[in-house]
């Protein structure tokens, strides 16, 4: 069995690897990537810490599961933002959109 330091080291190795992922880019694909890598370090911490503290019970896996749910319904509302903005503005980067006018 891997040991919760590993697993806790590696949810907190995505989580900085998304927040620096989401400050440094300037592609909106990108920073949606990096947004994703944030929640499935969360993920990771609710699996985890199920595992550690109550191994018998699936609390974590249900937080999981419906942290996972969404997720995908954020991922699928951001898509649309991001190729509505790229239909408006032909450009899917961020300081293409800095005025954002109707």
């Amino acid at each position: 069995m891997i040991p919760v330091e590993f697993m806790l080291a590696l949810s907190a190795i995505l989580f900085f690897i998304g927040v620096f992922g989401f400050v440094t880019r300037r592609n909106l694909i990108a920073m949606l990537i990096s947004i994703e890598l944030v929640l499935n370090a969360v993920d990771l911490n609710f699996v985890v810490f199920n595992r550690y503290f109550y191994p018998a019970q699936f609390e974590g896996m249900f937080f999981t599961l419906f942290s996972i749910g969404v997720s995908a319904a954020e991922t699928a509302v951001a898509l649309a933002i991001i190729i509505n903005v790229y239909r408006n503005y032909h450009s899917d980067q961020v300081n293409s959109i800095q005025n954002m006018k109707f």
